[in-house]
This record gives C-alpha cells, sequence and structure tokens, in this order.
C-alpha cells in the first residue's frame, strides 16, 4: 500500500481507503472481516457519514483493540431522527449525533471531522458564519476532532472551502463521467494526452478547483469513485465502455491534492479487487485509451446511491430501492432472491406519495419519483401513487 499526505494536515493515509456506506447492510461479524481485511492490505482511512445506529455500533466493534491504526473521517450534521437519516444544521440533534458517533465507535476523538454535504455555496456561507461552525471549531480546540473537512459534491462550494483558510481537506465526488466536459466536445482531443501530464479534457471549474486545493495543500478524499458502479459496464456507463476498479482508482489519484479515494466495500473480495491496484502494471491502469474511443459521453440524473435523498416522509430507503431497481434491469427476469429482498423492505416504492422532496435534495438532478413507478412495474406492483 502507497501512502500520501492529506494536504497540510500532516496525516499520511493510505491511497486507498474505506468508505462505509455498505457496511449498513451487514452483520457485525461481515464487517469485522471487512475492516480487519482493509487493515492486513494497508488501508488505514475510513469514512463514516452514516448515522444509522446499527452500523455505527458494528465498525465500532470493529475498530475495538485497533483505533491508533485508523483515521476516521466521521461527519458532523448527519443525524438519526424517527428511524431515518437526516442532514440538519440544528445543533442539537447535531451534537446528540456526533456523541453518538464517538460512542458508538469507542473513541474519544475523530482525526477529520467532517460539516456534512455542503452542496450550494450560500449554505456553506451561512454555516461558516453562524453557530455551525463556531461549534466545529469548538470541536477542534478541545481536540474532540483533530483537523476540520467538509464533504461536497460541487466544485464551486469546493473552491470556497479551499481557499477559506479554515477548512483543512474535503471528500469530493470524483471519477470521469463527473469530471468530463459536455457530449459536443471532442473527446479524442481531450484524450490525446494521458490526464496526469495534461487536464485539458476536465470541466474548466473541476480543474480550478483540483489547481486551487494543490496550491493551498488542501487535501481531497474521493468518494463516488465508481460511480455506483455504473463505469464497470458499457450498457451503464455513459461513455458506452466498461472500466475496471483499478482504472478508477488510477483516474481519481491521479487529480492534483487527491490522497485517498475512499472505496465502498461489500465484502473482503471487494477489498482485493481495490488494493489489486497497488500491484496492477501501467497498462492496467491505463483509463485514457479506453475512455479515447468512447462512442458517447455525459453523465447526469443516475443515481449513485449516495442517500442524499433521504429523509423519506413515507420511510422509504430511496438508495436501497435504486439499487435494487437497477440490479433488476440489468437482467431480462428478475431473480427471486432480489424481489425477496425488495419486498423485504420496511417501505418500497408502492408506498412514495409522489412529494418529490427528495429529488430537491439529489445532488445528480434523478429523477426519483418516476424512477418509483418504474421500480413497481419491475417489481411488478401496478400503479404508484406518483402516477395518480
Amino acid at each position: 500500500m502507497q501512502y500520501r499526505k492529506l494536504g497540510k494536515t500532516g496525516l499520511c493515509v493510505s491511497e486507498i481507503g474505506l468508505g462505509g456506506e455498505w457496511l449498513e447492510r451487514h452483520s457485525r461479524e461481515e464487517v469485522e472481516q471487512v475492516v480487519a481485511r482493509c487493515e492486513e492490505r494497508g488501508i488505514n482511512i475510513l469514512d463514516c457519514w452514516m448515522s444509522e445506529p446499527n452500523v455505527r455500533t458494528n465498525i465500532g466493534k470493529a475498530l475495538a483493540g485497533r483505533r491508533e491504526k485508523w483515521y476516521i473521517q466521521g461527519h458532523i450534521g448527519s443525524t438519526w431522527q424517527n428511524g431515518q437519516y437526516v442532514r440538519t444544521r440544528e445543533l442539537e440533534p447535531v451534537k446528540i449525533a456526533f456523541e453518538d458517533l464517538l460512542n458508538r465507535l469507542g473513541t474519544d476523538y475523530i482525526d477529520l471531522g467532517m460539516i456534512h454535504f455542503v452542496d450550494e455555496p450560500a449554505e456553506f456561507h451561512r454555516i461558516m458564519e453562524g453557530e455551525f461552525y463556531r461549534y466545529v471549531k469548538q470541536l477542534k480546540e478541545e481536540g474532540r476532532i483533530h483537523h476540520i473537512g467538509l464533504s461536497t459534491h460541487n466544485p464551486a462550494v469546493g473552491k470556497l472551502a479551499a481557499e477559506s483558510g479554515e477548512i483543512e481537506m474535503f471528500l469530493f465526488s470524483v471519477n470521469p463521467a463527473f469530471d468530463m466536459l459536455p457530449a459536443t466536445e471532442h473527446l479524442d482531443d481531450y484524450f490525446a494526452e494521458r490526464y496526469e501530464e495534461n487536464l485539458g479534457g476536465i470541466d474548466p471549474k473541476r480543474a480550478e478547483l483540483y489547481r486551487i486545493c494543490e496550491r493551498n495543500q488542501v487535501g481531497i478524499t474521493v468518494m463516488k469513485g465508481y460511480a455506483g458502479g455504473r463505469l464497470f459496464s458499457a450498457n451503464r456507463s455513459p461513455f458506452g465502455v466498461a472500466l475496471t476498479p483499478v482504472q478508477c482508482i488510477h483516474y481519481a489519484l491521479t487529480r492534483p491534492s487527491v490522497a485517498s479515494i475512499m472505496v465502498g466495500f461489500d465484502t473482503v473480495e471487494h477489498v482485493e479487487e481495490a488494493v489489486a491496484y497497488e500491484t496492477a502494471t501501467m497498462e492496467e491502469k491505463d483509463y485514457a485509451s479506453i475512455l479515447a474511443k468512447a462512442p458517447r459521453h455525459g453523465y447526469y440524473g443516475q443515481c449513485t446511491y449516495c442517500g442524499h435523498c433521504a429523509p423519506c416522509p413515507a420511510g422509504i430507503d430511496i438508495a436501497m430501492v435504486n439499487k435494487l431497481y437497477d440490479l433488476a434491469t440489468m437482467q431480462e427476469q428478475v431473480p427471486d432472491t432480489l424481489t425477496a429482498h425488495y419486498k423485504q423492505l420496511t417501505a418500497n416504492a408502492d408506498a412514495c406519495i409522489g412529494c418529490r422532496g427528495c429529488e430537491s435534495r439529489c445532488p445528480f438532478g434523478v429523477r426519483i419519483a418516476e424512477r418509483m413507478v418504474k421500480t413497481r412495474e419491475k417489481f411488478g406492483q401496478g400503479v404508484s401513487s406518483c402516477q395518480r
């Protein structure tokens, strides 16, 4: 495993990290297996943005006796209310959730205290000028967080953070689909040279953000490096070509100021697929020649299962419903096991009331209400209230 300095935090983190999101659906034993395998392979940083209590407890049990071997990227503003994830800036639930995070992880500090999910410049200013940031700064002064970070999908917010002098690093969505210019541009020109040598193919705002971070020594950890797995399939990829986990990891790690990519692991096999990057050849890592031959390009409106659509007034786990729907559409006939998993959800697409509140929170413009209708049809449950 190779290690990189995370900006001016001074932390030396593994270039492949553990994104904890998909551990939510696993038992304590399975979580412990994944965490142990990560540690065996040299991974030393994990991201825990999830507020769901059980996964926090399971991760804490897995870290017992080995806390000092890990850098924890813990989120402030991700709360659990009425059995659902709620992003909020209200201090009372924020404080409760932070204490819960410490208690369940079995630690008295978080290495990287992340201001959770800020995607609008106006919100960034409200946070930094108000009581929320004062609380975060107090946590740092008390030693309960060691560094102040932030998570965002918006390069404009990333730029504000990188120039603020207050945010030391941030978690940002990076993959080829998010970085490229629209399909009307000439891809062959973009990929004439390797990306690590020429950033000309990246959207100017994102290219500027990477340069600012490099200049200001603001480190980046990466989320959405696989685009929810879509980049692994030519049929589902916006480019019309398939990439490998190694190629996606290499793309992220060749962006300026990127220190680590947080990969979501369901199983120990997924850990092995990611750490194979460390021994891969340059030919195996090369994404540029693959994308240069892509028949199409563009990315918008597809779910990456990030969970920011929550909370749902009907109690639907929207990210999981979307994931099951996408898995179902990849097969001619929906497997019984998939149908059973779908029907075992506390609330599925049948419960959708079509309010579209989730759509206002989605960073990627997904038409969630329409997908709920399609999900009902796919799993054979008739007409959703979204159509009424």
